[in-house]
């Protein structure tokens, strides 16, 4: 790969090795940090960031969609997806490496993503094909895949796989409003007996819209594996311009079509809205695409995480066989596996924890909530915003520094107006 472009930004993660392991584990094809090659493109970009944000939740949007109507629900959706745009555009472009070190400090503190794995997790865990096979392939991918760059072709199998639950409920949608040859639902959604019940259900509602769509997160780890040329950046804003405008007509057509089909009683999953019409194989299909999306998803948000912890194990324990080197286990009739002692203990346990949590806590989609709101303001808004008026040295009170201000202002007060719902949300369900 030729040298660097000058403007182009500095990859979120070198995980290079300390030259004393260097020494002692002179074999490179051993080392578990050794840097990957850098292969990505457009599309496979756009698989990483489909994995990663077109999850579940889309099948939850047609209830979000009754309690705001079709006129803000919509809206809505259109406005969270320029948002999320705009964050990733300013996440892309920021190449100061002052306000990138900035932004790795505070993201290794946060972690914003943890709770959203949990999230993913968690879903479907009523799911009788969720809870017989998804641990066992989830640890056997666990433990094949060392990095981000090594994933590429299971973010394509989670992408088909969201696309294809996706469409069979707007698909079933679709079928159920021509069947009943009438448009359900009202301009400003669901009626309630009053307004602060109304309000409450609209800031969940919102919610649900705004954490839908947001990969903040995950834009620099997605950047390191592009090739280049043409310049990272590039690649990356065209890859989420195309995934970002995927993502909205299936959030728009799940959304609508499931809001046409049910209206005042869409129910909280699309699917389960259909499991007294069928066809109950494609549903149960859908289901099954689900769990092998959330296999993706899982990887796509966990893999940051392991980066982390695999980078600082390595700072730590540099002359440690156990954290740097890998045996490569061959079995009979199946690819030779690559091994790490240290990735097979943490990660298990890391699975294993999560899993608890998603099993035992009480109320837990409320919870989520909660958690979506501490994370989604400052490592989707706020540190993007502050590190592209950082590296592009935006004088205050000037016609751009305003504008982004406010931006970042605007998508405050709606947070604090989501973080209000959770938590009532949370109460409802502790008190009822």
């Amino acid at each position: 790969m030729g040298a660097r472009d000058a403007n182009e930004p500095i990859p979120l993660l070198q995980l290079g090795v300390p030259s004393q392991a260097a020494d002692d584990f002179p074999d490179s094809d051993h080392l578990v940090n050794s840097h990957p090659a850098r292969t990505g493109n457009t599309w496979t970009a756009v698989a990483h960031i489909i994995t990663g944000v077109i999850g579940s939740g889309v099948l939850s949007l047609a209830w979000s969609m009754a309690q705001l109507g079709w006129i803000w629900g919509p809206l809505l959706m259109v406005f969270f997806a320029a948002v999320t745009l705009v964050s990733t555009f300013l996440s892309a472009i920021a190449t100061d490496l002052q306000t990138l070190t900035m932004y790795v400090r505070f993201e290794r503190i946060w972690h914003c993503r943890k709770e959203e794995c949990l999230d993913m997790w968690a879903a479907h865990t009523d799911e009788s094909l969720w809870d017989r096979s998804c641990v066992y392939y989830h640890y056997r991918y666990l433990h094949e895949i060392p990095d981000f760059h090594s994933m590429e072709w299971l973010s394509v199998i989670a992408a088909i796989m969201s696309f294809a639950y996706s469409s069979i409920g707007l698909g079933l949608g679709a079928a159920k409003v021509i069947g009943n040859k009438v448009i359900e639902g009202s301009s400003y959604g669901v009626p309630t007996s009053t307004a602060i019940q109304k309000m409450w259900q609209v800031s969940q509602a919102v919610g649900d819209i705004a954490f839908a769509f947001p990969y903040c997160i995950i834009v620099l780890e997605i950047q390191d594996t592009l090739k280049s040329p043409p310049s990272e950046r590039q690649t990356m804003k065209k890859a989420s311009v195309i995934s970002v405008g995927i993502t909205t007509f299936f959030y728009l057509s799940c959304g609508g079509f499931g809001y046409a089909a049910f209206g005042d009683q869409t129910p909280g999953d699309i699917l389960t809205g259909f499991s007294n019409y069928g066809p109950y194989w494609l549903i149960n299909f859908a289901n099954a695409c689900v769990v092998l999306h959330l296999i993706g998803g899982y990887q796509v948000y966990s893999q940051p995480l392991f980066a982390v912890v695999d980078k600082w194990l390595t700072d730590q324990f540099p002359r440690s066989s156990f954290v740097n080197r890998n045996y490569t286990v061959k079995l009979p009739s199946v690819p030779a596996l690559s091994l790490n002692l240290e990735r097979l203990c943490f990660r298990t346990a890391y699975v294993a924890s999560t899993t608890g949590v998603a099993m035992i806590f009480p109320y837990f989609n409320q919870v989520l909530g909660v958690l979506g709101t501490i994370n989604f303001w400052p490592l989707s808004i706020y540190f993007p915003v502050e590190m592209w008026l950082r590296q592009k040295n935006i004088g205050p009170w000037t016609t751009k520094w305003i504008l982004f201000r406010s931006f970042g202002i605007l998508c405050f007060l709606l947070n604090m107006f989501i973080l209000a719902g959770s938590i009532q949300g949370i109460m409802a369900a502790r008190f009822s």
